[in-house]
């Protein structure tokens, strides 16, 4: 009887694994014959559209030369794996959009970013990544980006236009018209279920990141030598904004650390920008914009845990709705203020200067800011290009 049972057990032992080595066989050969499809047939002419129902996936160990527009369509999806290098060749005519119901999963790691660049290492090189979603904005029902004349905004606040993680862009923001340039990073009525974070924006010729509207939540923002502001909101943007690290160019040149707007046709149009702001740091310069922060045109927000660095003035805040909002009102806390001579100033809509309430900020001496004062936060080393 003891024998039966040992020769039960070994022929068990011999079943059990062939099957976990044919399993093993055939998912290695799913991987190895995933076919690619359309724009992703040729990665030296990368460019297209991706029409609805089409999965497009990149190849990670190809380098894609975006010589061109690529269109994610109503209904189709471009996938992006970690470490895949794009490189713009085409300027202006080079850039990416995602249009509403499009989806954009960039998923990068913390070892293997996905990495857009250009082939040439100047600002303005390239167009950037533009993504049009169906939440709320104050501009209408709808707008049409002036990138790409994309319908944008809605009713959907929970939209999702895919995810964008451990992601680097750098060298954007090409002129496109006449005193018009991309960012590097558009988001226009994005909504909430969409994934922004660990994203790095660096050397472009524009703004950073700029968000129009929507209630996307983005988190571990580094926003680092870009020509014009950091971080930029408007169009009554509603979401979170954490771990926010920006630093001027090298040359002190650019501008603000954030810009933050509600509408500027119409300050009081709602639904208003009101957005959470917490850990951030924004490094400045000897010349450039004054401000660290500077917010107007009705918008609202709350930050906490902020440290600006190397500014004429730290916070700025304009128009009356806004200056009544904040004024006296703790709606920023926790504030370091290094190396700036003027804190925080109010301005009327009249352009006259406001008493600032002593409630109106806080201060703490050690603030972290983004996580580690005024030098590089750890989460944000390595993937980033920041050591």
């Amino acid at each position: 009887m003891k024998k039966n049972h040992l020769k039960l057990f070994l022929a068990a032992l011999v079943i059990s694994s062939s099957l976990a080595i044919y399993s093993c066989s055939k998912d290695d050969d799913e991987i190895a014959r995933i076919v690619p499809v359309g724009i992703a047939q040729d990665p030296n002419n990368f460019k297209g559209d991706i029409t609805n129902g089409q999965v497009v996936t990149l190849d990670a160990t190809k380098v894609y030369v975006l010589n061109g527009s690529i269109r994610v369509k109503d209904g189709g999806k471009l996938i992006i794996p970690a470490g895949t290098r794009i490189v713009a060749t085409a300027a202006a005519a080079s850039y990416i959009i995602v249009e509403q119901g499009g989806q954009l999963y960039a998923n990068g790691t913390a070892a293997s970013p996905v990495l857009f660049t250009s082939s040439q290492t100047t600002g303005g090189s390239w167009g950037g990544i533009v993504i049009c979603g169906k939440a709320p904005i104050n501009t209408g029902t709808t707008g049409s980006s002036e990138i790409g004349n994309t319908t944008y905004g809605g009713t959907a606040a929970t939209d999702n236009s895919g995810s964008l993680m451990y992601v680097r862009i750098e060298y954007a923001g090409a002129d496109f018209a006449t005193g018009k340039k991309f960012n590097g990073l558009s988001l226009f009525g994005v909504g909430s279920d969409t994934v922004v974070e660990n994203i790095a924006l660096l050397n472009n010729a524009e703004d950073g990141i700029q968000l129009y509207g929507g209630t996307v939540n983005v988190s571990n923002i580094v926003s680092i030598g870009n020509e014009d502001d950091a971080f930029v909101w408007t169009d009554g943007w509603i979401g979170t904004g954490s771990n926010i690290y920006t630093k001027r160019k090298t040359d002190g040149t650019g501008n603000t650390g954030i810009k933050g707007i509600n509408n500027v046709a119409s300050p009081n149009a709602s639904p208003r920008s009101n957005p959470i702001i917490k850990n951030v740091t924004f490094i400045g310069g000897t010349s450039g914009e004054s401000h660290a922060v500077t917010m107007y045109s009705g918008t609202y927000a709350t930050i906490d845990n902020i440290v600006t660095s190397e500014w004429a003035a730290g916070i700025n805040i304009e128009s009356d709705s806004s200056v009544t909002y904040f004024n006296g009102k703790k709606k920023i806390t926790n504030a370091l203020f290094e190396d700036t001579t003027t804190k925080v100033s109010l301005k009327s809509t009249a352009g006259t200067n406001v008493p600032i309430v002593d409630t109106t900020f806080t201060e703490k001496a050690d603030a972290t800011g983004a996580g580690n004062g005024k030098l590089t936060p750890t989460w944000a080393t390595g993937w980033s290009g920041l050591q």
